[in-house]
């Protein structure tokens, strides 16, 4: 079986999308403050787009197939996304931790707005194990109330964490200081980590 091995780093929308992403936070906002509920500043509504396919970016993607070596993919966006569906196409199982909700709907909506034809219709059907296995929900058994984190998880498996001075929520911190070699190796580490407790739960060596 040919496994895939993977995890995405994501960044907020570019400026290129301001103007279109400040008529929507205006209305947003508009439509909250009746109710008194808060939705925060422009620049918190920007960093919150790194979360969502539709306004954000995807910086990188990292991956190994089996036990090979781990690479990754960076640079323009468009081209990393043409180069993992080229690695996708003869892929028996994808394995990530919740790429059901992140990843790999992260990846779908960016191939639609740039244009992307997926090599592979992949289905988002839960609890099942493929052609997807989601680390994070065959953990918890598909249970929404007991999810763990990667980290976490490493921990009590007793594998070294890839959260050590870099994680998720300071992705774009790191970035826009130009440490992008910093993000690509912690994006790498990721991988390392999802494939041991992977093999642990599967009971391999």
């Amino acid at each position: 079986m040919k496994k895939l091995f993977f995890d995405i780093e994501t960044l907020p929308a570019d400026e290129s999308k301001f103007e279109m992403l400040k008529r929507i936070y205006e209305k947003k906002k508009k439509k909250l403050s009746p109710f008194g509920q808060k939705i925060g500043t422009f620049e918190d509504f920007i960093e919150s787009t790194g979360l969502d396919g539709t306004f954000g970016r995807i910086f990188c993607i990292s991956y190994a197939i089996n036990d090979g070596p781990i690479s990754c993919l960076a640079g323009n966006e468009v081209e990393i996304i043409k180069k993992f569906w080229e690695k996708a196409q003869d892929i028996d199982l994808f394995v990530g931790f919740n790429i059901l909700d992140f990843d790999l709907r992260f990846l779908y909506q960016r191939s639609i707005i740039l244009g992307i034809k997926p090599s592979r219709n992949l289905p988002f059907s839960r609890y099942r194990s493929e052609p997807i296995f989601d680390v994070m929900y065959e953990w918890s058994k598909w249970s929404t109330q007991n999810k763990v984190s990667l980290d976490s998880l490493a921990q009590v498996l007793g594998i070294p964490s890839s959260k050590k001075e870099l994680e998720g929520s300071k992705v774009y911190e790191y970035y826009k200081k130009g440490k992008y070699s910093e993000i690509r190796a912690y994006c790498n580490a990721d991988v390392e980590v999802l494939r041991r407790i992977y093999k642990r739960m599967m009971f391999e060596k």
